[in-house]
């Protein structure tokens, strides 16, 4: 029987959650509080210059097939993607390393750091290629309803992975220091420290190594371009400047949405914002967990960003660059123990123009750079510019070329940002971290446990952060509603 459905937000989850339910006859509303659409996801434009503001690593394409031709669609009918040689540069104080397009060339470059570990390297990634097999087509499509979702007899003869962490494995098998910083990286976007991270987790090394780093032409906005441009063919209605204020319940049943000041009615409400905002549009006898709760919860970093224009091209840096220069080590402690500003930050520097003339005016250069912080910590205009003189230091010294004179603007992005903007738990970036005691069925539910017909989705339910899961969130709570409706 049809519903009619609102959705709070146009991020990836609620895109993908809006598009599975109206494929089901559904009438949907989107409801997006700013002025574009796309949450976190949204593209800044300045002078011929193009931004993605958030994600801008595309990981996983298999996800993104998927997620198109659940609808009979490719992903070649809405963006043109590239697969990146060099996927990305890792910078440290001596040296630069490459990792590229194949396992083969980035086998070679670990066999150059450390003599003997290509072997190691190879096995490690097959391992990983099957414990992603598992993971993608069978664990993270539960939803996170009981724990038994967990035991299949893949999982079941792995169950000491979910003991061991990531740098428990990564330790074992390498035992450069440099190597080792690459291997633990790919984990950062699930939002916790490796040796906090379950060594199950580590098919997110074959997510890099083993299916590539990838470029949509015009930028990550444009997957949700063409997931806007589903959607609406699909007969999903969009609305900006539309602001959720309440969630109307009666009896205990979702009813609709308080936008400006106006009640839109619906059968049900699903909502992909943030799931500590969300329920603080509900009476507070109709919310599922406490303040307590969410303050002991391991949240996933927030971000200092810049999106910068420069008047000229750099030959030195590639698409992606991570700047582990630091400790890698310190840096964590600091912005997951401490919860305070790193005095030494590792830092990610992002050139899409250096493939993609689209993103920038001709002999120009946008740069986008991204530095991992804690959640909650103070954010104030010196400090975003106080980091930015360090990042752009180290940048120069490490590179050997000039930037800072080269600048022809920069605008900042940080914690009272995606607080303002996103209405972002703590000004977290990532969403809730995927730690043991935060996996599957342990994190907050995509069904309300005391709203009848009120549904979540996105970074801080299941499957957990990043932008693949973040598609599979949409599908699982679109599924569940066609379960229960």
């Amino acid at each position: 029987m049809s519903k009619h459905i609102a959705v709070i937000g146009s991020g990836f989850s609620s895109l993908a959650a809006a598009c599975y339910l109206a494929k089901e006859g559904h009438t949907v509303e989107v409801f997006e509080k700013n002025s574009t659409l796309g949450g976190r996801a949204r593209q800044y434009k300045r002078d011929g210059f193009t931004f993605d503001m958030g994600p801008s690593w595309y990981w996983m394409p298999d996800i993104f097939d998927k997620f198109f031709k659940d609808f009979g669609k490719d992903v070649s009918d809405f963006y043109d993607l590239e697969k990146l040689n060099p996927a990305y540069q890792v910078w440290f104080q001596d040296e630069v390393v490459t990792i590229g397009d194949t396992l083969d060339k980035i086998a070679i470059e670990f066999e150059r750091i450390e003599p003997g570990s290509s072997p190691a390297l190879k096995k490690f990634i097959k391992k990983a290629g099957v414990n992603y097999d598992i993971a993608i087509n069978d664990v993270v499509n539960k939803p996170g309803i009981s724990p038994f979702e967990l035991v299949t007899p893949e999982t079941a003869v792995r169950v000491d992975q979910f003991f061991r962490t990531i740098s428990d494995d990564v330790r074992k098998a390498f035992k450069n220091e440099k190597l080792v910083s690459i291997l633990e990286f790919p984990v950062l976007f699930l939002g916790a420290k490796p040796n906090k991270t379950p060594a199950f987790y580590r098919f997110m090394n074959y997510a890099d190594f083993g299916l590539g780093t990838w470029h949509p032409k015009g930028g990550m906005h444009m997957v949700i371009k063409g997931m806007i441009d589903l959607a609406k063919s699909l007969g999903v209605t969009f609305h900006t400047d539309s602001p959720a204020t309440k969630i109307n319940v009666e009896n205990g049943h979702a009813q609709g949405l308080e936008i400006n000041g106006t009640f839109h009615k619906a059968d049900i409400v699903v909502s992909g914002a943030d799931y500590h905002h969300s329920e603080t549009l509900l009476s507070e006898k109709d919310r599922q967990y406490s303040e307590a709760y969410w303050d002991k919860k391991t949240f996933a970093p927030s971000s200092l960003l810049f999106y910068v224009g420069f008047d000229t091209k750099f030959d030195k840096v590639a698409h992606h660059n991570l700047f582990f220069d630091t400790d890698f080590d310190e840096h964590a402690r600091t912005i997951y123990d401490d919860l305070a500003w790193p005095k030494e930050p590792l830092f990610y520097a992002n050139f899409p123009s250096r493939n993609d003339e689209t993103m920038a005016p001709e002999g120009k250069e946008n740069g986008f750079f991204l530095i991992p912080i804690a959640p909650g910590v103070e954010d104030t205009e010196a400090l975003r510019n106080q980091y930015f003189d360090i990042i752009l230091e180290r940048l120069e010294r490490l590179s050997g070329q000039n930037f800072k004179n080269h600048i022809l603007f920069k605008e900042s992005f940080c914690v009272n940002d995606f607080v303002k903007e996103y209405n972002s738990y703590k000004g977290n970036a990532y969403g809730m971290a995927n730690t043991l005691s935060q996996t599957a069925f342990l994190r907050p539910k995509l069904k309300s446990k005391k709203v009848k017909n009120l549904y979540f989705t996105g970074q801080l339910t299941v499957p957990g952060p990043g932008v693949p899961p973040a598609l599979i969130s949409g599908k699982l709570t679109a599924q569940l509603i066609a379960k229960n409706n």
